[in-house]
């Protein structure tokens, strides 16, 4: 006997389920990128009001405002799930479309017996699924470290310029996803790769020749691209995982909150005025917790890795947003924004472009 819901039924009757389960695919995909844009939106406006109360308080407590936040909207998804998972969110609808996409997987073989399909959920090991350690590490990891390891970038450096490596996220997602995929132009992917980190080096020395990291401290550079390594583990994993979003999210939450805490008792706290207070919780609330949340949907919806293009917005948007409030760049350092953005694009394209035919051949 075995479990797959293909195995179970005639070979007419499992031909009849690949199309339910494409029509059903394409509605999750619809879903995931409702979600992926409100993320973008929120995590568009991070960096702009980090800068404004950076500029009052310590990163301490900016931080333990920002995961106060967080952990109340985490904690009232978990209470009140239903207005905010929309379309595959519950569990019996998200068991349903992960059946459907493993069913789809399985016909697949047994047509193409020597084909694999290029999606992140593969970056895992199958036996990993659904152990508690690991998906607790990548939500620590996901928001705690992605988080803190920003805003220690943001406090030591120009805003603009961290905001900028911090987003270099979703080239390393996407470029990973790529080279696991076995990309038909490895050569010409891995060039434009190259010319987004190159980027990033223009970023951080703004055309100075002679001395580098001199707008901010090398810890507050390292922090920046720390935090852009944790939240791509993040975006790979999350998809991949049993664990819903907001049980994976609330204890990483409240672990930042206990940690935030102890930082701002070391570091002195500051009253803070009732406009400030809202603001630091808006980031909990907005950037960190529906952002947060909002993304791990679309992940987890996703199966083909398409969302990733989406993020590339981020970036753009945060950056924009930051110039009209005064930041700027130096001619060298925008040189490097628009490569780093521009590669972020060209791979994700790209990404998309590969799956899209890998699933279309099938």
């Amino acid at each position: 006997m075995t479990n797959d819901p293909l195995e179970r039924q005639p070979p007419s009757a499992s031909l009849s389920l690949v199309p339910d389960c494409q029509n059903r695919s394409s509605a999750a995909l619809g879903t995931a990128l409702a979600f992926a844009l409100g993320a973008v939106a929120l995590w568009a406006t991070n960096a702009l009001v980090g800068k404004t109360l950076l500029a009052l308080y310590p990163v301490s407590q900016v931080q333990f405002l920002q995961f106060c936040g967080a952990a109340l909207v985490f904690a009232l998804i978990r209470l009140f799930p239903s207005p905010l998972v929309g379309e595959g969110g519950s569990a019996r609808s998200a068991e349903t479309d992960e059946g459907c996409s493993s069913g789809v997987r399985h016909w697949h073989s047994l047509e193409h017996p020597s084909s694999d399909f290029a999606t992140p959920g593969h970056l895992l090991p199958q036996g990993e699924k659904g152990t508690s350690a690991l998906a607790y590490l990548v939500g620590f990891l996901g928001l705690v470290g992605t988080m803190v390891l920003q805003y220690i970038g943001f406090a030591s450096m120009p805003v603009i310029e961290a905001n900028l490596v911090a987003y270099t996220w979703p080239l390393m997602m996407a470029a990973a996803v790529i080279l696991l995929g076995r990309p038909r132009r490895p050569l010409l992917l891995g060039l434009v790769a190259a010319l987004g980190f190159v980027g990033v080096a223009l970023v951080i020395s703004g055309g100075r020749a002679e001395t580098w990291f001199e707008g901010g401290s090398f810890v507050g550079y390292l922090a920046a691209f720390g935090s852009a390594l944790c939240m791509a583990f993040y975006s790979l994993a999350v998809g991949r995982l049993a664990v819903s979003p907001e049980r994976l999210l609330l204890p990483s939450a409240l672990i930042g909150v206990a940690l935030t805490f102890a930082w701002c008792l070391h570091d002195g706290l500051v009253r803070p005025s009732g406009a400030h207070l809202l603001l630091g919780l808006y980031l909990g609330a907005g950037p960190m917790g529906l952002g947060y949340y909002f993304w791990s949907r679309a992940a987890k919806l996703d199966h083909g890795g398409r969302i990733a293009v989406v993020a590339y917005l981020t970036p753009i948007a945060s950056t924009f947003l930051l110039t009209l409030s005064g930041e700027s760049l130096s001619m060298t350092a925008i040189a490097g924004a628009v490569l780093v953005i521009g590669s972020c694009l060209a791979v994700g394209i790209e990404g998309t472009e590969i799956r899209h035919n890998v699933q279309n051949s099938r």
